[in-house]
């Protein structure tokens, strides 16, 4: 029984090591989500001018109206409220990681509103590098509902 239990022991310091490095390379990935954001709408913005040029062929352009423009597409794929809820999650994570009680269906439940924040995200997104971050969120979070199913 001691053999049995120093393993199972062991076999949980293992999967909390590896909860903690995803959660941890989640955290890295949103804070990548979000440093990106400012250059998607910069990025637009171009695109935008270059199309109107391109249409008006020298044409003066109405600068009030791309700007208007532009700020509602800001709006529309701001993700700065799913980042600090996903933040908050994470620490959130941790704490649940930390208090030493049984962990797993409120890791799950946990895991589940991550899932929900970066859903959002992504239907927000019209970039492909936000598209392809989200990608690789959804897998972790994939992998981390398969570990989480291991323990109490």
């Amino acid at each position: 029984i001691e053999a049995f239990t120093a393993m199972r022991e062991r076999e949980g310091g293992r999967i909390e090591a590896d909860l903690r490095s995803r959660i941890e390379y989640m955290r890295s990935l949103a804070t990548d989500i979000d440093t990106r954001a400012p250059q998607i709408v910069s990025e637009y913005r171009d695109r935008l001018y270059a199309k109107i040029n391109e249409l008006l062929e020298g044409r003066e352009i109405d600068d009030s109206r791309v700007l208007t423009e532009v700020a509602l597409f800001a709006d529309k794929v701001a993700t700065n409220e799913e980042i600090v809820r996903l933040a908050s999650h994470y620490d959130e994570f941790d704490a649940i990681m930390d208090s030493g009680e049984p962990a797993g269906r409120r890791l799950d439940f946990l895991i589940q509103e991550i899932n929900r924040e970066v859903n959002t995200i992504g239907s927000k997104s019209s970039d492909l590098e936000t598209a392809k971050i989200v990608v690789t969120l959804k897998g972790e979070i994939e992998k981390l509902r398969e570990q989480i199913q291991n323990i109490e």
